[in-house]
């Protein structure tokens, strides 16, 4: 067995599923999930009409660097998307498809950590954060060093406040951009600092995008690590990777298809690695994606229906909870007048309802623990019942003065 199983933390859900575990909810009241980041909006027709059309490529093994239009696609939207220059992002050398931003992210960390020049490998990643940033980084044999996402610090990790220890050890920087609790977005001078620190302790940066489109603002959509490169002048995109998904911008979780890109050569080591991953999409799959990555009037529907549901529950939430609300994602990040997890308990208990305390997202630093007294809510079931939810929320909350 791999030694470091032991070092791995429960998954936030086993957690939560321990918590309710022998409560009896109010029978009166309908039960409301506001706990996986699963979205609920339909999947697009026609994307769903083209898997089926394709179904015949189930007799074909599909080939791990994916159809060469499937690459072309996304490289043309990546292009667009992120005010690329024309042809800087080659579909031959910069661009790979994925079964989904989860596994890429996983196993991208299994390929690049590197424990042969005697230093223990070291991931900093943000903390809250997606759990299998961490897992990743301890079933790779490397240590993890979170930085804390506070609200002084519009909930960007603080990177000036890594100790030189820290970065000498660094293989790999993961950001989260929208970031997942908080939404919070990364300026150019951000990714600016951070790919100086790369260049300067020979690290790799990789940003976790699969938030990027959805925004709130049509007019000012989330800066991504590829559009920064280009702007600093990094048209070769060195030292930089970028993970995106169809399952939130195109509400195609099941699909588990996506994309990588960024740098050649560390798109031609994943490539290899991959090649015995055996992570390859099937043909259907394929050009299902082709047809979700060419279209941008679905997306434009799907924001404007979460446009609509953190208008209405922040409006509901308003006085009640203290939150920000994020100019990208599906959560809300708010602080809850008593701890998180007996908030969840409770709220649970007395009004059907569950959320994910923020403290199951976290880990505890010499900082503190940022997730805390914070709770995640994942706006991704219907109008009516994130309108439903909010209200529960304040019912459960006033009571407890």
């Amino acid at each position: 067995m791999n030694p470091y199983f032991k070092d791995l933390q429960s998954y936030p859900f086993e957690k939560l599923k321990d918590l309710k575990a022998g409560i009896t909810t109010n029978p009166d009241l309908e039960p409301i999930m506001l706990s996986v980041g699963e979205p609920k909006h339909a999947a697009p027709e026609f994307v769903k009409q083209t898997l089926c059309n394709a179904i015949d490529g189930l007799a074909n093994y599909p080939s791990t660097k994916g159809l060469t239009a499937l690459r072309e696609t996304i490289a043309n939207w990546a292009t667009k998307r992120f005010n690329l220059a024309t042809s800087s992002l080659d579909a031959e050398t910069n661009v790979l498809p994925v079964a989904g931003t989860r596994e890429a992210l996983f196993a991208f960390t299994q390929a690049i950590v590197d424990s042969s020049n005697g230093l223990k490998p070291l991931v900093v990643c943000p903390n809250p954060c997606y759990q299998i940033y961490e897992g990743a980084a301890l079933l790779a044999g490397a240590e993890t060093h979170y930085l804390n996402c506070n609200t002084e610090d519009d909930f960007n990790p603080d990177l000036e406040a890594v100790p030189e220890a820290v970065w000498q050890r660094c293989q790999l920087l993961q950001l989260c951009a929208p970031g997942n609790p908080t939404g919070a977005t990364l300026s150019l001078a951000y990714y600016k600092r951070a790919l100086e620190l790369a260049d300067q302790y020979d690290f790799i940066v990789s940003n976790d995008e699969c938030y990027s489109e959805l925004y709130r603002d049509e007019n000012n959509p989330p800066l991504g690590l590829l559009d920064a490169c280009q702007q600093l002048g990094r048209d070769k995109f060195e030292r930089c990777m970028v993970f995106h998904s169809l399952s939130k911008r195109s509400n195609l979780p099941g699909l588990r298809s996506g994309f990588v890109a960024g740098d050649s050569e560390l798109i031609n080591c994943f490539f290899r690695y991959r090649t015995y991953h055996g992570c390859a999409l099937s043909l259907p799959v394929q050009q299902a994606s082709i047809a979700a990555w060419s279209d941008e009037s679905h997306v434009l529907k799907n924001r404007d229906l979460y446009r609509e549901k953190f208008t209405a529950v922040s409006e509901i939430l308003n006085g009640v909870l203290a939150f920000n609300v994020p100019s990208a994602g599906f959560y809300l990040w708010p602080k809850t007048p008593i701890d998180d997890v007996t908030f969840a308990k409770d709220l649970y208990f007395q009004e059907n309802l569950t959320v994910l305390p923020g403290s199951f997202l976290s880990r505890k630093t010499a900082d503190g623990n940022p997730g805390e007294s914070r709770i995640r809510l994942a706006l991704v079931p219907s109008l009516s019942n994130c309108i439903e939810a909010a209200e529960r929320i304040v019912r459960f909350t006033k009571n407890l003065k």
